[in-house]
């Protein structure tokens, strides 16, 4: 009799499971957290430069109340300060990231007394991970710099690119062509160089990015622009396409052991700097648009961990009196970045570590925590070092 109820509680118990599972997949596309795994096989960093709650909500106002960052369960701040300076730059902004150090403002992947420093990324390439970086900037720029050089200026370009050929990174998008194969402090041609590394070289001059075949069985190099890419409004658009090509890519390229990518909307932080706030919409706009197909990546996998954030504020925005949905009047303090605390939303395995108030050093442990990297990292010394800080 016992044994009777004990096996109709479990059919029931079955079907109750099986009906949950049916409602799930048809309702929201989103999984429940119990559905994921309990670490990521996929890391995607996305950094919108510049961007503080103002922006966020500039845009979003300015979008019929909607962004992709709202799909984003989990919620938390970083402290964005530097070693040296309350108020951070991109550069020690980024490196807290990558790193996991706070360093001195103008500081590319060295700690405070110029040694440089193993980032996220070099530490998933020993791993076996596929790496990537994507900038609307040039890709020598400070935040995607801090990912794969260890310079004490982020004003060395040419040391920047020099310092990128020594790693095996599989996709890099970005501009800044000419310090690749027109370089003024030494003769090589860095073009050729990747080339006999057996990557993909390409370049807007040569094709659209949306003309191009992606080619997994090698890594790629595009670069988008001689220096800076146009900003959006002046017709730039690949950031959302990049996106999407770029996650297909590198899951190709992984051989099923992951990877890591940092994405960067890099002009946010310009059109604050000159205090363009409709410029500074259209642009977090756009890095929400790249934000989606990150997003629609990882729910269709299951083992992708997005973390969206800002290296610091720029411009200390402010949504006016006067303002209304989708006609924003905005306004600026500064021209410079401000110290305010800044948003992280995340979403997938390991999402929930990223709730509540942290120092922006904490991503990087917390990435590390989330590949299951051993808990300590050797550092490393390679790269130029020489040149004085640049505050």
């Amino acid at each position: 009799m016992l044994k009777r109820l004990v096996q109709k509680i479990s059919g029931k118990m079955l079907l109750l499971t099986g009906l949950t599972t049916v409602l799930w997949a048809c309702g929201s596309a989103a999984p429940v957290e119990s559905a994921l795994p309990d670490k990521p096989k996929n890391i995607i960093l996305m950094i919108g430069d510049g961007m503080g709650l103002s922006q966020i909500s500039a845009a979003m106002y300015s979008n019929n109340n909607r962004l992709n960052m709202e799909q984003m369960p989990v919620l938390g701040f970083h402290k964005s300060y530097s070693y040296d300076d309350l108020v951070t730059d991109s550069a020690a902004g980024a490196t807290a990231f990558a790193c996991g150090i706070k360093t001195f403002n103008g500081a590319i992947g060295v700690d405070k007394d110029t040694l440089g420093v193993k980032t996220i990324l070099e530490e998933a390439e020993e791993n076996g991970l596929a790496t990537g970086l994507i900038a609307t900037s040039t890709i020598v720029h400070a935040t995607p710099a801090a990912f794969i050089a260890h310079v004490v200026s982020r004003e060395q370009y040419e040391e920047i690119a020099a310092d990128m050929i020594k790693t095996q990174v599989d996709l890099l998008i970005g501009g800044g062509k000419k310090y690749f194969d027109r370089r003024e402090n030494d003769s090589r041609n860095l073009y050729e160089e990747y080339q006999q590394k057996d990557y993909k070289v390409s370049d807007y001059s040569q094709e659209d990015m949306h003309d191009m075949r992606w080619d997994p069985t090698s890594n790629l190099l595009y670069l988008t622009a001689d220096k800076h890419p146009l900003n959006v409004g002046a017709g730039r658009d690949y950031l959302p396409y990049a996106t999407r090509r770029a996650l297909e890519f590198l899951e190709k390229r992984s051989k099923d052991k992951g990877f890591f990518i940092m994405i960067e909307g890099s002009q946010i932080d310009w059109a604050c700097h000159a205090n363009d706030g409709k410029l500074a919409i259209k642009e977090a706009l756009d890095f929400d648009r790249a934000i989606g197909e990150a997003l629609s990546f990882a729910r269709s996998r299951g083992n992708t961990l997005v973390i969206v954030t800002a290296d610091h504020e720029c411009g200390g925005m402010a949504l006016n009196p006067g303002s209304k949905m989708n006609k924003i009047e905005p306004a600026f303090t500064t021209i410079n970045h401000t110290a305010s605390m800044i948003p992280v939303f995340a979403y997938g395995p390991m999402s929930k570590q990223f709730a509540g108030i942290f120092e922006n050093t904490s991503i990087h442990k917390k990435m590390r925590q989330a590949f299951g990297f051993a808990e300590t990292k050797t550092q490393t010394y390679r790269g130029s070092t020489s040149g004085g800080k640049n505050p």
